[in-house]
Parts: C-alpha cells; sequence; structure tokens
C-alpha cells in the first residue's frame, strides 16, 4: 500500500507534469531580465488617435519600466540595449482574437487525415510566422493548441500568446460535427477524427456539455467555445440552424463561471445569438445575420461582438476548400458583413477584432491585410484601438484563469512588453501592418526581441 506522503508526492509529479508553464518560466532569446531602451520614438499606446511626441521608453525583464520625453538614464548602461527610434512609431503587438493556431495552414484533408505529430509542427511554422506578422497574442477559437502554448512560453520556439479554448463543443450535426455519415450512429465511447485530435467534442445533453466544458478547462483553456448555431464550413449544419438548447448553454457557462471564466459562441443568427444570451454567455462570435433587436439586446445586456472582416476579395480563408454548398454559405455571411459592422456601430457594441483564417497557409500570410480592411468603417485609429487595448479588454474576461496575468495591448509603464517599431504612422496609415516585413523593424515579446532590422 501507498503511504500518505507518497500518495502527495506522486499527486505533485503529476500535476507539474500536465499544468501550463509559465511564460516566465524560460529565458527566451534576448536571456532573462534584459534591458532595452528605445530612444526618439513617437508612441501609439493603443488608445489614443494622436501619437506622443517624441519619447523615450525603458524595457526592463517583460515590463515596460519607464516612458519619458526626457533622457532616461540607467545606472547598469553598460547591459542596455539601445535602439534608435528616429521618430518612427512604438505600438502594442497587435492581438487576433479569433484565430486557430492548429488549423490556420492545413487544408481539411490534411487536417483531418495527418498525424498529430506533423499537424503540431506546421502549426509551430505557423506560430512563428504569426509572431513575425506583428500579432504577439492570439485567442484560439478552436483547436488542440495547449501543447504548442506550451512549447511558445518554455522558449521551444518563438509565437504568440494563446489564450486557448481547446476543443470547439458542438451538437450532433452542427458546426464542428465533421463526422461522415457511415460513422452514425454513434457510439458511446467512440471518438471521430476530429474528436481525437482534440479539434472538437460533441455533446448532446447539459451533462455532456458540462463535462467537455470542465476537460477544456482541466487542460487550461482561459475560455469555452460551443457553436450555437450553422457554420460555413462543416458539411451537416446549414447556417439557418439554432443547435444547442438554452439548458446546454447554461451547462456551460455555469462549469466555465465556476472557474471564473467565460463563455464565447459561434452564432450568426438572432435566434442563435439571442438564446445565447439568454444562457449568460459573455461573447458572441461572428453575428453577420444579426437584425437591429438583436444588436440592441447586446448592447443592453453589455454582451461582447467578436467579429470579422469577411469581404469577397478573394482573400477569404480557405474558401477555395469548400465545396458549392459551403460557397454559398459563405457568400451570405459576407453579404452580412457591412450589416454586423454598421449594427456594431450604432448601437456602440464592445467590438472585437479577428480573423478567422482556416485551412489556407495563403490566407494566413494576409492577417495584417484583414485589419487594414476595418478601414472600410473605422478610421486607422480605431481600428488599431481596436486590435490592440479593446481585445486585451476581451481577453481579460478569463480573469484567474488568464495564462498571462498583466496589461496587454497598451504602451504605458507596467505594462507587458508587447511592442513594434513601425516604419511610419499606422494611426493615418493603416496598410502598413499588412506589409511586416517591410514596415516592422522589430518586434517585441514579453520584453524579448524576436525581430530587429531597426537600424
Amino acid at each position: 500500500m501507498w503511504s500518505r506522503v507518497q500518495m502527495a508526492a506522486l499527486t505533485a509529479l503529476l500535476a507539474a507534469s500536465y499544468l501550463p508553464i509559465s511564460v516566465e518560466a524560460e529565458p527566451g532569446p534576448s536571456g532573462p531580465q534584459s534591458t532595452v531602451l528605445f530612444q526618439n520614438v513617437r508612441i501609439f499606446d493603443g488608445k489614443s488617435a494622436v501619437l506622443s511626441p517624441p519619447s523615450n521608453v525603458l524595457v526592463r525583464g517583460n515590463r515596460i519600466e519607464k516612458i519619458s520625453t526626457g533622457p532616461i538614464p540607467d545606472d547598469n548602461a553598460a547591459n542596455v540595449t539601445t535602439i534608435e527610434g528616429r521618430g518612427r512609431t512604438l505600438m502594442p503587438g497587435l492581438i487576433d482574437v479569433h484565430w486557430h493556431a492548429m488549423l490556420a495552414r492545413p487544408n481539411p484533408v490534411v487536417a483531418l487525415s495527418s498525424d498529430i505529430g506533423y499537424l503540431n509542427l506546421l502549426a509551430g511554422a505557423e506560430a512563428t510566422a504569426t509572431l513575425l506578422r506583428g500579432f504577439t497574442t492570439i485567442r484560439d477559437m478552436g483547436g488542440p493548441v495547449f501543447g504548442l502554448k506550451r512549447a511558445i512560453d518554455e522558449g521551444l520556439l518563438p509565437g504568440p500568446r494563446i489564450y486557448p479554448s481547446g476543443a470547439v463543443i458542438t451538437v450532433t450535426g452542427g458546426h464542428g460535427d465533421f463526422r461522415a455519415l457511415s460513422e452514425l450512429p454513434r457510439t458511446l465511447g467512440t471518438l471521430s477524427r476530429v474528436e481525437q485530435m482534440g479539434a472538437a467534442a460533441v455533446a448532446d445533453s447539459p451533462d455532456e456539455v458540462r463535462k467537455r466544458a470542465r476537460e477544456q478547462l482541466m487542460q487550461g483553456a482561459s475560455q469555452i467555445k460551443l457553436t450555437a448555431g450553422g457554420g460555413v464550413a462543416s458539411p451537416f449544419s446549414p447556417l439557418d440552424v439554432v443547435t444547442f438548447t438554452e439548458d446546454e448553454l447554461r451547462a456551460a457557462v455555469e462549469a466555465a463561471g465556476n472557474w471564473g471564466t467565460y463563455v464565447c459562441t459561434h452564432a450568426y443568427t438572432p435566434e442563435s445569438i439571442q438564446r445565447s444570451i439568454a444562457a449568460g454567455v459573455k461573447c458572441i462570435e461572428h453575428g453577420h445575420l444579426m437584425d437591429e433587436q438583436t444588436a440592441k439586446l447586446m448592447a443592453e445586456k453589455g454582451i461582447w461582438l467578436s467579429t470579422q472582416p469577411f469581404l469577397d476579395d478573394g482573400e477569404e480563408g480557405g474558401s477555395a476548400q469548400l465545396g458549392a454548398a459551403e460557397q454559398a454559405k459563405m457568400k451570405q455571411v459576407i453579404e452580412g458583413t457591412d450589416n454586423v459592422y454598421r449594427l456594431a456601430k450604432k448601437y456602440h457594441l464592445k467590438t472585437a477584432f479577428g480573423t478567422d483564417i482556416l485551412f489556407s497557409a495563403a490566407a494566413a500570410e494576409q492577417q495584417g491585410n484583414w485589419l487594414a480592411r476595418l478601414t472600410r468603417w473605422y478610421t486607422p485609429a480605431e481600428a488599431l484601438i481596436m486590435a490592440t487595448s479593446t481585445n486585451a479588454e476581451l481577453l481579460s474576461l478569463s480573469g484567474l484563469r488568464n495564462p498571462y496575468p498583466g496589461k496587454l495591448g497598451v504602451v504605458e509603464e507596467g505594462a507587458l512588453a508587447d511592442l513594434l517599431l513601425v516604419d511610419g504612422n499606422p494611426v493615418e496609415t493603416l496598410d502598413l501592418v499588412g506589409d511586416p516585413a517591410k514596415n516592422f523593424n522589430l518586434i517585441m515579446k514579453d520584453g524579448k526581441i524576436y525581430k530587429n532590422a531597426s537600424n
């Protein structure tokens, strides 16, 4: 028999093996407690539409320590890396709150048929590319990203901060259920390929929903995602259907609330959005087919809208991989894009920016251009504020499940040092973010420099 001491030791060992590793656990490429001084920069602070006067910014470790229009002396100047800004713009790292780190690059066939080891390596390469596009933080809205997040946080490879949802929770036949008809009827205990991967989890009762939500939280999810209505890519999921019952949605909200975090739902239509709100969901993903009544309800309840600038400009993520029926659904969603942004502005909804790029390496490369699309409805400054401080406000809903405590999306003293040095003024010309290789001279995440072409 094992003694209580032995059992306690084993429990501690297992817990240490599975708990997410802190982002500060391992030094990155610039080493621990590095000090970087930016001189003569104009600051976009993530909140103001006006750049600061020429300023200096001192970063020590992973925090912004001091911002001043005057010189910043340092007692240990020999160990300070000085970056000459030459009047360029220093701004917060960009945030994409609807990203799929494991599913951005592979097409659907590759995603569903490849070895999970290969898919992780592919996602690792994409994570590095994402960071080098200036997106220092992403909220992952479905996929088996826990291992990728851990590897990035440990410094094994460069990549953005990841706020993981884990598996998308769906119903039989709902958005995210990629089973073939030959796999029906469902046998309890038998998992489909997409469930084995951890990309989705099928749940058809409040108890099943509660269990699947808890499984994601157990693995380190910072928020829970359910598909409350139909979607584009799933073959058996018409856009107009409403999937989860209110009791099922409420079970997820209860499970997430017990862990101090929140639920977001994939929902396009008024009914799916309204049912989500009635169940206590705090954030709606997409919303392109909503109506005036639904927008008013969201405003009254303070519900977040995390939506995407889907346009018919040849860059829709993975649209070339979709069948005719899915293409038709995508067209319907695109036709709702102007409407969702019109309602968001009219009712002053708390609106966040994301891309939802899926199954297309070429589309993933256009992530910054998708941000620039927002100038169709917003000023460049408004769009940048949305993609920095506003998105960071949404991330903070995770409460104590926030994997990266500290201020993101702003340039201010005490904030986490996720910074971009931009050759130009993106507050006036947002197209600059669409060519990060040329225009982002320096990329810093967590106080560590991952790109430096500032000379």
